[in-house]
Parts: structure tokens; sequence; C-alpha cells
């Protein structure tokens, strides 16, 4: 998989901007012609070539990050009720697809929102699942916070790393799965040290109380 040159140029014409329109869009279910991981990684790749600064590449993705999870949480923390028993045809997912999430992350709690939210494909799919599950706010958005800013850094980072040892945009995308499975390793482990240190008793206890 080649980067397109229209994103490239996007990207090179408007910058942040581009870089936050390509995340929000995916994240609200709005196809793009890349994956928003590789959005990143040639965003960490400019700012290795001096063409943007890296610190601001991860301020917008995580803005936009969160900004696109949140809608989605929203949405259907209030309305997801009615589109689950109303419109299913509505929901980005099949019914029973969302009974399996729903298990595993009512099963799984915290760990399974963070490991959702860092995880291609299904990312956007947690943040539904969590609203439909009325996870309450005080839970998931410092979730959707560390999990958008462990994705953030650590696409942007590789890119940055890959551009440093002289490779080209191509060259980053065939060792792109190598390294993303190494930091995401790495990273999974400091976090799970670090942050899922105690139980999942404030989830749980919040499903008996809703």
């Amino acid at each position: 998989m080649i980067m397109p040159s229209e994103v490239q140029l996007f990207i090179s014409h408007y910058w942040y901007l581009a870089i936050f329109v390509l995340i929000f869009s995916q994240e609200i279910g709005i196809p793009n012609p890349i994956p928003n991981e590789l959005v990143l990684m040639y965003s960490g790749y400019l700012a290795a070539t001096g063409n943007l600064y890296l610190p601001w590449v991860v301020i917008t993705s995580v803005s936009a990050d969160l900004a696109g999870t949140s809608l989605l949480y929203i949405i259907f923390y209030f309305f997801g009720a009615y589109i689950f028993k109303r419109k299913p045809k509505w929901l980005p997912i099949s019914e029973k697809r969302t009974e399996r999430l729903k298990k595993w992350l009512s099963e799984k709690g915290r760990k399974a929102i963070f490991l959702g939210r860092i995880t291609p494909f299904i990312r956007g799919y947690t943040s539904v699942i969590c609203g439909l599950l009325q996870v309450k706010a005080r839970l998931f958005f410092p979730l959707a916070f560390v999990s958008a800013l462990t994705w953030s850094v650590v696409c942007c980072t590789l890119g940055w790393l890959l551009a440093l040892y002289g490779y080209k945009m191509t060259g980053i995308v065939e060792h792109a799965g190598f390294w993303i499975i190494v930091m995401m390793v790495i990273v999974l482990f400091l976090i799970k040290a670090c942050y899922f240190t105690h139980s999942d008793k404030d989830l749980k206890r919040q499903e008996h109380e809703s």
C-alpha cells in the first residue's frame, strides 16, 4: 500500500488542519483513502524531515480523535437505545457483532475499552458500544484520552523513527507492520503496569447502578 499522492498533497497544503480532518472524519465513520494509522505515520515522517512539529502533530491527532469518539459516544449514549430497538440498520455494525462486543466490554471492563480504542477497525465501534452500554463519562473520557494519546504517539513516533533511518514513504509502509507490533507490545505492557493496577470495580458498580 502506497500513500496516495492526493493525500500527500492535501497534508502538504493544509498541514495540521488536514490531519485533523482526515482523522476526525474516519473516527465518525466517513471512509478515507488510507487508514488513520498511515496518516499519522506520514505526519511523523514529515515532522522528522522538518516540515511539521511533532508535538503539534500529536496534539492535533489527539484532539481529532477525542472529538470524533466523543461525538459517537454522546450520540449512542443518549439515542443508542432508540437506534438499537427501532432503527437497527443505522448501527455501524451488525446486531450480532454488537452483542458480542457489548458482552466483551461488560466482562473485561476498562481493559477492553482501552484495547478496543487502540485496535484498528474496531476503534469507532468501541465508542458506539460504550454509548450503548451507558458507560459513565467519568470512566469513558479518561480512557478515551489515554488511548488516543497512546495511539497517536506510537504511530507518529513510528513514522519519525523510520524517516530518521532513511526509509522512503514506501519503505515506511512496507515495514510498518513489524514496528507497530513491537511498539504496541511495549506500550501496552507499560500501560498495563501503570494504569490497570487495580480492578474494574467502578465499571461493574456503575452497571448495577444503571
